[in-house]
């Protein structure tokens, strides 16, 4: 395995560096049917240019919200716009709905549900239209762009299904088999040029994949995830209990949204992972939903402020599992969000979805 060592990580910052992988995933989850469904969107409205944010917008209002309730052997909790959903085994998960974020500038939104499936469908002014299209189950099936002339691209498509997949969300694979350097497998972003930035955001795994993966088992698998190499936005630092970027940082992602929109030109396909993350100071449950909304407010910016398209971005919060400081104390280092590109792992390797067989209709 020639150049391997040098995927080792620096001393202390282990953050996804194989075979690190926070305890509460050493093993397979105990309760092994799929997850419940993101809680439905917000309903806010589309005003002009930008979104209504209305809700709370500190911890302290969303613990005062809370339900909790037990179902088959799961403990959910519910607040605004989140559940966490913590297995008998102490994994811990966060869900939300997009379809808010992908609201911005809309001129008009329709959900109609046909043969089982709900269709929200956001129209943007220039006649674009992003369709989500839902299970009877609530799961995402597909994300849709079509062109003011009827022509489609699916950007998701989540009807592949392997049984190898526990509750069809968790997938256990060995850590990958890294044989490029650290700094190239976890790029710091605030000391990488814009040319490897973007090398990044394109890059292929490190590793084999040997199938088509659905955006959840990406979501809460760490090794499949760990096939792409990742970038470490450490440009913005968030203040504890916050998931709010302050304008003067939020310049700092323009070398981001530069490469990021550069990928999504070369592949219309691309989709790529917002991760949050939070120091370990705090319950796991505050820390999931913090994290979660940082993710969230990152991609929020990303296509508010500099026009990356909000259906090639996805997000999901992991709390204080991945910690890039290994301490257990305040760390505005931990605070923080990592980008990587999912687009080969929602395609087998591939850089966009693989054709349909021969006399099939691509999905609808």
């Amino acid at each position: 395995m020639p150049g391997a060592a040098n995927a080792a990580p620096p001393p202390g910052q282990a953050q996804n560096a194989p075979p690190t992988i926070a305890p509460a995933f050493r093993s397979a989850p105990q309760v092994t049917a799929p997850l419940p469904a993101p809680p439905p969107d917000l309903g806010l409205k589309a005003v002009g240019a930008g979104v209504a944010v209305t809700g709370p917008r500190n911890l302290n209002d969303f613990r005062g919200q809370r339900r909790e309730v037990q179902e088959g052997g799961r403990t959910i909790i519910t607040e605004p716009g989140r559940i966490i959903i913590r297995d008998p085994g102490g994994q811990q998960y966060v869900r939300h709905s997009e379809v808010d974020r992908f609201r911005y500038g809309a001129r008009d939104i329709q959900t109609q549900t046909i043969g089982g499936e709900t269709r929200t469908v956001v129209i943007r002014p220039d006649g674009t239209q992003v369709i989500t299209v839902l299970g009877r189950d609530g799961q995402l099936l597909r994300r849709i762009r079509r062109d003011e002339r009827g022509r489609e691209i699916i950007i998701i498509d989540n009807s592949y299904r392997d049984p190898r997949a526990i509750g069809g969300f968790y997938v256990d694979l060995p850590p990958p088999v890294v044989r490029i350097p650290y700094n190239h497998y976890i790029v710091d972003a605030q000391e990488a040029p814009p040319a490897l930035i973007y090398d990044t955001l394109m890059a292929a795994p490190v590793d084999r994949i040997d199938r088509r993966y659905t955006l959840d088992e990406i979501r809460y698998s760490p090794t499949v995830r760990q096939r792409m190499p990742s970038i470490d936005v450490n440009t913005i630092n968030f203040e504890t209990g916050s998931w709010d970027i302050p304008p003067d940082q939020s310049a700092k992602l323009q070398v981001i949204a530069d490469g990021l929109n550069r990928a999504i030109q070369q592949n219309p396909r691309a989709v790529f992972l917002i991760e949050g993350h939070t120091d370990a100071v705090g319950n796991d449950v505050d820390n999931l939903s913090l994290s979660d909304r940082r993710a969230e407010s990152a991609a929020t910016l990303l296509t508010q402020q500099f026009s990356v398209p909000a259906e090639n971005l996805t997000s999901q919060g992991y709390g204080e599992q991945y910690l890039k400081e290994q301490i257990d104390g305040p760390s505005p280092i931990n605070r923080r969000v990592t980008l990587r590109n999912i687009t080969p792992l929602l395609n087998g390797g591939q850089a966009s979805l693989p054709p349909p067989p021969p006399g099939t209709a691509p999905p609808r």
